[in-house]
């Protein structure tokens, strides 16, 4: 095919093709894009068409890819980003007047500690843009960024996709938080004895202190666990129990009052809050600002020293 042979083609049918790449499905596509299920159906119909193929071949309720499909994603992605960001790049941002809707995703703590402050400025900054938070960490990251429910996102982050970006904000602590107003720090042997309080997204009753302290051959008993951190305050608030977080989350909570917030009686590692985003908004305008933000009100450059 040559470049002529361009103008036979509309760049929304390869727009519709990605999505169904990422939600094999005829009706989350049409709900992710805002069309209507026949207007994907024809789509897919010119694109079966166009590339001689099937394309998706109905496996219950799943649309499995063919061979051909998966061979044509990989080569339309980096070009749907291409294009993505020439358009981009030529357009300016101001965020006084624009009407931008942002897709952030945040894990819990994140969200908990961090973005009040950073929802202020922006609401000064650009009081008409949207901003539409979704709930992410290290495991739901790489599919939110993948299939474009987001664009940026700041959480602890292992695997990407092959097309993310990622930087690193700051270094996070653990610290001990408790409720009781017995003097002194809470000992090893206290902390392995005493109930503790848990968040867990997953609903898991261990994590990296298990770890750390099954490496001496101690445990601790986890008699609760909550899906978020708004709540924790109150939960521990007349209790013995003791709860382990990051230290800007332990920093919110005991302004709030009611608690204090201690080193660990053990050693344990600390973790690096990364910002990821989608390569195919590396340059665009609007994202270089959400990004400048993110970056302003979350990192802290002195932890990574």
């Amino acid at each position: 095919m040559n470049r002529n042979d361009l103008r036979r083609i509309d760049l929304n049918l390869l727009i519709v093709f990605e999505a169904m790449m990422h939600e094999r499905s005829v009706t989350r596509t049409a709900e992710k894009l805002f069309l209507g299920q026949p207007a994907i159906s024809a789509a897919l119909g010119r694109l079966r068409s166009l590339f001689d193929d099937p394309l998706f071949v109905r496996n219950g309720r799943i649309m499995e890819p063919t061979a051909r499909a998966q061979e044509l994603f990989d080569l339309l992605v980096p070009a749907l980003d291409s294009i993505s960001n020439a358009i981009s790049t030529a357009s300016d941002f101001d965020p006084a007047t624009s009407d931008a809707v942002f897709r952030v995703g945040l894990s819990d703590e994140v969200e908990f500690a961090l973005l009040p402050a950073l929802l202020k400025r922006i609401r000064s900054e650009a009081p008409g843009v949207t901003l539409v938070v979704r709930r992410a960490n290290y495991l739901l990251m790489p599919g939110l960024l993948s299939s474009g429910e987001i664009t940026v996102g700041v959480s602890y982050t292992e695997e990407l996709p092959a097309n993310a970006k990622r930087k690193t904000l700051r270094r996070s602590v653990p610290r001990l938080l408790r409720a009781d107003t017995a003097p002194g720090p809470v000992s090893l042997q206290d902390y392995c004895r005493r109930p503790h309080a848990l968040v867990s997204y997953a609903g898991d009753l261990s994590g990296f202190i298990d770890e750390a302290l099954a490496e001496q051959g101690l445990s601790r008993r986890v008699v609760l666990a909550v899906p978020q951190f708004n709540g924790l305050a109150s939960l521990l608030s007349g209790t013995d129990m003791l709860a382990t977080v990051p230290d800007y989350a332990a920093a919110v909570l005991i302004a709030r009052g009611g608690l204090r917030a201690e080193p660990l009686p053990l050693s344990a590692r600390s973790f690096e809050l990364s910002m990821a985003w989608s390569g195919a908004h590396d340059n665009d305008p609007a994202e270089r600002w959400l990004r400048s933000r993110l970056q302003m009100f979350i990192a802290d450059p002195d932890s990574l020293r």
